[in-house]
């Protein structure tokens, strides 16, 4: 069992949290919650509890938003063929299913969606793609969630009387694409002043530029943010500022009057209750990005177009089986990868994970090299055979940006590109071991020895006594939880067991604990039994580390400790 380290986050001063327990009428815990999430006054306490849709920013602070806007109208007004061109990810069918959803609805039907075939075109904007407009008579792509890094196909798409905007969210190259507009808040010149939007609400801006200007009632967009939502929560981009607004406002549709397909889809995943982020990410996220990893993404674009139920279950059930076979792949491939580790004593050793099989599905990829990081935690890349080169994908740990890292070693590279913690990559298969070398070279130079082990962030040290109903109750309020908003985790010291642990299915770990003045509360611990049982039965007081969930059975509810590790003192 590799430890992990806990630490504590900043607390708030004094001052702030005084004011906030007195001016709000909440506990000192509360008070410090609030001020970790950067409120200190009453009036940021206002904008956090309820966010507005007021708050959203001015979209024509966005660099060439006016002239994005005015070639859109131009293409509206003359009845130009448009194509709206998307990735194959959530991000890309979410914001391929927005806008073009949006645009045929209200305002031009002379419009087509296009999403390239993840393993016969590959990320991003393809060459089948623009060769496919341009024989079309399509006067215009909107790219979504790409373009950003297409400088060539761009090009090549102008040359052949195809215009380009592109909205996207990924970081620019030294230059950018010759495209009407380039809609990018991560563009060095742009002034936009928030810069975490993912694809889709880089389009829900320019969507709501054209309301706007052509004085279209903006609240007909409202219905598509359960779309937004379901961008921001599976691109894992912070939930503050602009987008925690939009998030806010994505799960209230989600959970009042979700379009038709995604009701299909959480109807098909089992999914009970309210629906929050997490409940996306792992319920709706995989379903979605199944239908390109299995099959095509145009699968999971019809499903969330659908407005009549019975083809939208259809759709949905069909997205269920891509999902379950998507399932079978990851496990068999991630076994495969931790094998080669564990087999290869300079593997164990290294600072980073770089593994090569032709065989490996490209679809999963991704999600092994995340499985992989849950056993050896550092920067790791899977690669697979694609088209004669091998094509790979990258996830990091937190702190280490391995965007940069794989930057440094772009001379063994064809193409790249991504985010700090996630990226893509493209390569000949004669240079994957001077790639691997290079990269072990410039991880192991840039990365922290900390950085190698497991890390909780703990928001405070917390006596049981103070989880109450009301507690409870303002917390959650706080939500929608995610990056740089996440779930608090607390850190409760001296907690004694009521009774013995006991195993559930031989892999999770179940007990009773409470504090001397407290309430005896239900612990669970997912897949802590190997670690911890046999522990627990011999030692008097131990220290948790956990979130707290409400847990209802047959009409009664409880609080729930969910564990994120334990400590013996």
């Amino acid at each position: 069992m590799v430890e992990k380290r806990w630490n504590y986050k900043k607390l708030p001063s004094s001052e702030i949290v005084d004011t906030l327990s007195k001016e709000l009428g909440v506990s000192y815990e509360i008070a410090t919650l609030l001020g970790q999430r950067g409120v200190g006054t009453f009036d940021e306490a206002k904008h956090f509890f309820r966010p507005s849709l007021s708050d959203l920013y001015d979209p024509f602070l966005m660099a060439d938003m006016t002239i994005a806007v005015e070639r859109l109208s131009k293409a509206v007004e003359q009845n130009e063929k448009i194509l709206i061109y998307g990735d194959y990810d959530v991000d890309g069918t979410t914001s391929v299913a927005m806008f073009y959803g949006f645009l045929q609805k209200y305002i031009h039907q002379n419009i087509e969606f296009y999403i390239p075939d993840r393993y016969a075109e590959g990320y991003g904007v393809s060459q089948k793609g623009i060769e496919y407009a341009a024989e079309n008579g399509f006067a215009l792509i909107v790219s979504l969630d790409c373009g950003i890094k297409s400088i060539d196909k761009v090009a090549w798409a102008k040359e052949h009387g195809v215009d380009f905007i592109i909205c996207d969210h990924h970081r620019p190259g030294d230059e950018l694409p010759d495209a009407v507009a380039v809609l990018d808040p991560k563009r060095e010149d742009c002034l936009y002043p928030f810069k975490e939007l993912t694809g889709c609400g880089v389009g829900f801006k320019l969507l709501q530029a054209y309301c706007q200007v052509k004085d279209i009632d903006v609240n007909l967009l409202l219905p598509y943010l359960d779309l937004v939502v379901t961008s921001i929560s599976c691109d894992i981009v912070p939930i503050v500022g602009e987008n925690r607004v939009l998030a806010f406002y994505g799960l209230q549709q989600l959970n009042t009057n979700p379009r038709t397909g995604l009701k299909a889809l959480i109807k098909s995943a089992s999914l009970e209750g309210k629906m929050d982020i997490t409940k996306v990410v792992f319920g709706l996220g995989p379903r979605i990005n199944a239908a390109g990893r299995i099959r095509h993404a145009y699968d999971a674009v019809d499903l969330m177009l659908s407005e009549d139920e019975q083809k939208a279950e259809e759709f949905a059930r069909v997205i269920g089986q891509h999902n379950t076979d998507r399932k079978g792949l990851d496990s068999s491939i991630t076994a495969e990868a931790l094998e080669m580790i564990a087999q290869n004593s300079d593997l164990v050793a290294a600072k980073s994970t770089v593994l090569f099989n032709e065989a490996w599905h490209k679809g999963v990829i991704g999600i092994v090299a995340s499985r992989c990081i849950e056993k050896y935690h550092r920067p790791t890349i899977i690669l697979t055979e694609s088209h004669g080169n091998a094509a790979g994908s990258a996830r990091s740990v937190p702190g280490f940006d391995v965007y940069d890292a794989i930057e440094e070693c772009s001379e063994h590279l064809i193409q790249f590109g991504g985010h700090t913690f996630a990226a893509g990559l493209t390569l000949e298969l004669n240079q994957i071991e001077n790639f691997k070398r290079k990269f072990e070279e410039v991880v192991s130079r840039k990365i922290l020895q900390e950085q190698l082990s497991p890390l909780i962030e703990i928001d405070l040290a917390l006596p049981l006594s103070a989880i109450t109903d009301k507690f409870h109750r303002i917390m959650s309020q706080m939500s929608p939880f995610g990056p740089q908003n996440m779930t608090p985790v607390f850190v409760s010291h001296k907690v004694q067991l009521y009774g013995a642990p006991i195993k559930m299915k031989e892999k999770h770990l179940k007990f009773q604990a409470f504090q001397e003045g407290s309430a005896a509360f239900t612990c669970v611990g997912f897949g802590m039994v190997e670690d911890f049982f046999d522990k627990l039965l011999e030692v008097q007081t131990c220290s948790i580390c956990y979130t707290i969930e409400i847990n209802e059975w047959q009409g009664k509810k409880s609080f729930q400790l969910m564990l994120k590790d334990i400590k013996f003192e």
